[in-house]
């Protein structure tokens, strides 16, 4: 197509509502007024006047408030006419307000302005403080500009979007319609800034590591493939940062954090995005035991400053973040929550016969090894169980292959994972820093991504070769800030707790787009 195609195309599935604005919008222009303006600064947030007259009587802020003129810019919400006044709902992004708009009390040119005004717009304007008869805090307007002309209507009735697909696709309407979710993602900046700080003042340093890895590593996932052209190199989006934040440790740096992206060519969950925030902090001559006293702390402080109390809800249960967390190993907390003994662990026909139970198939069952075994009992019977906070300790050496070997029993590993509302939210491990065993491990997975497994880790030699120059006892920790921020403000899918996340492409111009527009406007 051809540039005045593309145009056409778009500005022919106008509806109705949105042709009308079309011509306000053609009507200002042959007025001379701009429908874009700028330069129009406010000086006062609707929250602001909250906070000084909200508890006064009408009469209090007669008083207080005489002669006192307060700019504000935001968006029309809502218009409520009556015959030559009206009230606005108003909303610039810290709280609602109501705009009291008498036609004969603007000069000329605010007349002119409000006369194009639809709701939608965004505004500015002028006037003096007061209280409606009804008790209502709100701004009698003198001066009124028309900043920036809407030319599709937001839904009506503040119901926002009730399609959750639209919700996420349009994510700018339903934040500008939903409060509960502008609320989520001011508490997922408070969690974030919080974080930032409680590794800031324990004098860790925020480091950046590469996005892009030519060997895909640090965690057992498919990653993401792409190609560097001037390179002439395949590379990949990273799935962790881990092997990259502990050659920092050896470079000699004793704490080190990094707050960012990890990407994971895996499905789509309720608690799984393609990509996805997560913290990794790595601290030397420390202990994974260590790194659980830290990991409480951290969560206890954060739902005291974030939620203001150590308790949540989520789902109707009652989660206490207070300290200290429950800790178990993973076989206990098999016993506890199977009918198997602690015997009974390692035997792989107990073991698949509990999991046939569950749909498992035989044949697939025989693929795997006992321990394999044992860790799908923990998915399918104990995951679910650990609501309240749960350390889950001595992970088989067989599935953790950056974790350093318990010194007392090879077979484990110095390792934990964290469980609130029976998901994992962090794993922590003291750190391998035997750089032939490192080698002999990262070959089993090379191994296995020969055979087919596209989850396995890829040889890392250059980080073998790091480990060489020595690497002090180390223990490091990721936690998933997005299901963290799901726990912390009662959200059951991850994608109430991304901003934008990842959805198929959406097809223009079509029978279901209009079905869509007219979802919005109902």
């Amino acid at each position: 197509m051809k540039k005045n195609d593309y145009v056409n195309s778009w500005l022919n599935e106008y509806n109705d509502q949105m042709k009308i604005r079309v011509e306000k919008r053609e009507d200002m222009l042959k007025k001379k007024i701009n429908p874009y303006k700028n330069g129009f600064m406010p000086d006062t947030l609707a929250i602001d006047l909250h906070k000084l007259y909200a508890d006064l009587k009408k009469e209090e802020i007669e008083e207080k408030a005489k002669g006192k003129i307060y700019k504000l810019a935001g968006r029309v919400l809502l218009v409520r006419s009556f015959g030559k006044a009206a009230f606005l709902s108003f909303d610039d992004g810290s709280e609602k307000f109501q705009l009291y708009v008498k036609r004969e009390e603007l000069d000329a040119e605010s007349a002119v302005e409000y006369d194009f005004l639809d709701y939608g717009d965004i505004v500015y304007v002028e006037g003096e403080a007061f209280k409606t008869n009804k008790g209502e805090l709100s701004l009698k307007v003198h001066k009124f500009v028309l900043l920036t002309k809407a030319m599709r209507p937001l839904p009506e009735k503040f119901h926002g979007l009730s399609d959750p697909e639209l919700r996420y696709r349009m994510r700018y309407v339903d934040l500008i319609m939903n409060p509960k979710g502008r609320e989520t993602f001011v508490k997922r900046a408070n969690v974030v800034r919080y974080v930032r700080d409680f590794f800031y003042k324990r004098d860790y340093l925020e480091v950046e590591t590469p996005m892009l890895h030519s060997v895909a590593g640090g965690a057992t996932a498919r990653p993401f493939h792409t190609h560097h052209n001037a390179l002439d190199i395949p590379m990949y989006m990273r799935i962790a940062p881990e092997l990259h934040l502990k050659r920092l440790i050896v470079a000699g740096y004793p704490r080190v954090f990094e707050l960012n992206r990890c990407f994971r060519n895996e499905g789509l969950s309720l608690k799984h995005n393609p990509e996805f925030t997560t913290i990794e902090f790595y601290q030397a001559f420390a202990t994974y035991v260590d790194l659980m006293n830290l990991t409480e702390d951290l969560i206890n402080g954060l739902a005291k400053d974030v939620i203001g109390s150590e308790e949540i809800i989520f789902n109707e249960k009652k989660i206490s973040l207070t300290k200290p967390f429950n800790r178990m190993t993973i076989k206990e907390s098999i016993v506890k929550y199977t009918s198997l003994s602690m015997s009974e662990l390692e035997d792989k026909g107990k073991l698949m016969a509990l999991l046939k139970g569950k749909g498992h198939i035989e044949a697939d069952l025989q693929k795997h090894s006992a321990i394999e075994l044992m860790m799908l009992v923990f998915d399918e019977f104990v995951e679910k169980n650990l609501i309240q906070p749960t350390f889950i300790t001595e992970y088989p050496t067989a599935i953790s292959p950056l974790s350093r070997r318990n010194d007392q029993n090879p077979e484990i590993v110095d390792r934990f994972e964290l469980y609130i509302n029976g998901w994992e939210v962090a794993n922590a491990f003291s750190e391998l820093n035997n750089p032939y065993d490192q080698l002999e491990r990262f070959a089993e997975q090379a191994d296995k991504k020969d055979q087919g497994d596209e989850e396995a880790q890829s040889m890392d030699y250059d980080y073998v070769r790091a480990l060489e120059y020595g690497m002090a006892p180390t223990a490091g920790e990721g936690i998933g800030i997005d299901r963290l921020c799901m726990i912390l403000t009662n959200n059951h899918s991850i994608r109430d707790v991304l901003l934008f996340p990842q959805l198929k492409n959406e097809q223009f111009f079509n029978t279901q787009d209009q079905n869509q527009e007219e979802q919005i406007q109902e």
